[in-house]
């Protein structure tokens, strides 16, 4: 068995990326559970280098083969996209979309079977779409790019899994869109991601749309039984251990205590704040539900404009993205090197 390949997007050169990037492969414990290739500009590398004071040197490489995996030497498949004098913080066309094509290319190598698991750093929505780009964010892209309808969002830290009915749309829209074949889907994916990942039987919980999930039709207009229910006893019916809709001020609090091992939340900030309040450092963005079993883990943080450039980026959500692509990656790579 060999360790999978990991090809890790640069994202947004204006933002942390390229500094979470190389003060993460700057930890040994990387190389001990896979084989990083970095997807971007090796100038970008080079000058967060600098900016960290790193030992770390950068090989530019055309293609993944020519990768040599080894601790020290950070391997770029060097697109050359970006002036060496790109201003820090500020909003960039180019950098927006560089960020674009590097995952582009991530996702080729990715189909090609190149490389195992796609692992993003950050990118600025206003940069991609200054950079012709009209995508709400990555999930959004690597759907299209892999030609997928049923996908889902999945955030994941220590203490709480969190998958998603909806994600970057308004909240009366995201209500709109919720059906009983969409929450029945997200369930199943859910279950099958961490099935995959080594949970046996997983515990899967459904969040409620209103408050105290309707409470027995006192709050909303029946949204909780029209929407999810069906969903859920479908699920249930095939043999997954998923329950609710549950009220969505306690669920949260459930999991963390080790009630659940997943929670499906109905729109984005209902999964979201959980998982940022309990620890932005260690959160990792998960997409799945890939078609061609496009693994791409990502951090749960944005591009930190404000703190760019100044050494003082906190790498943790990346090597916790790394470790999940890692674990999620197929276990038997056919790449040779």
């Amino acid at each position: 068995m060999m360790k999978p390949i990991i090809g890790i997007t640069m994202g947004d050169a204006a933002g942390v990326g390229p500094e979470i990037i190389v003060k993460a492969l700057g930890h040994s414990a990387v190389y001990e559970i896979c084989r990083p290739v970095v997807i971007g500009d090796a100038k970008m590398i080079e000058r967060a280098i600098r900016i960290t004071q790193s030992p770390l040197t950068v090989a530019t490489v055309a293609s993944v083969t020519e990768s040599k995996f080894e601790f020290g030497r950070i391997d770029c498949i060097d697109l050359g996209l970006l002036p060496a004098d790109l201003p820090f913080g500020e909003l960039s066309p180019q950098a927006g979309d560089a960020a674009f094509q590097y995952l582009k290319t991530a996702v080729e190598l990715a189909k090609n079977g190149e490389i195992q698991s796609i692992c993003t750093a950050p990118l600025n929505k206003e940069a991609l779409h200054k950079g012709g780009h009209l995508y709400p964010g990555h999930t959004e892209i690597l759907a299209e790019l892999t030609e997928t309808v049923d996908y889902s969002m999945m955030l994941s830290s220590p203490k709480l899994k969190v998958i998603h009915l909806t994600t970057h749309v308004g909240l009366i829209k995201a209500i709109q869109s919720i059906t009983p074949e969409r929450t029945y889907k997200v369930v199943k994916l859910a279950h099958e991601t961490l099935t995959r990942a080594g949970y046996t039987n997983p515990r899967i919980a459904v969040c409620g749309i209103n408050p105290h999930a309707g409470e027995n039709g006192l709050f909303g207009e029946g949204e909780e039984e029209e929407k999810l229910v069906p969903g859920i006893e479908q699920a249930i019916a095939e043999g997954i251990n998923v329950s609710g809709p549950h009220p969505a001020d306690t669920v949260f609090f459930r999991a963390v205590r080790g009630d659940f091992d997943l929670i499906v939340a109905c729109y984005h900030d209902q999964g979201h704040v959980p998982i940022k309040v309990l620890g932005l450092e260690e959160g990792v963005n998960i997409t799945v539900g890939l078609n061609g079993g496009v693994i791409r883990t990502s951090v749960d943080h944005g591009t930190a404009f404000d703190i760019a450039g100044k050494n003082i980026a906190d790498e943790r959500s990346m090597l916790a993205a790394i470790q999940s692509a890692a674990d999620l990656s197929p276990k038997e790579v056919s790449i040779k090197n």
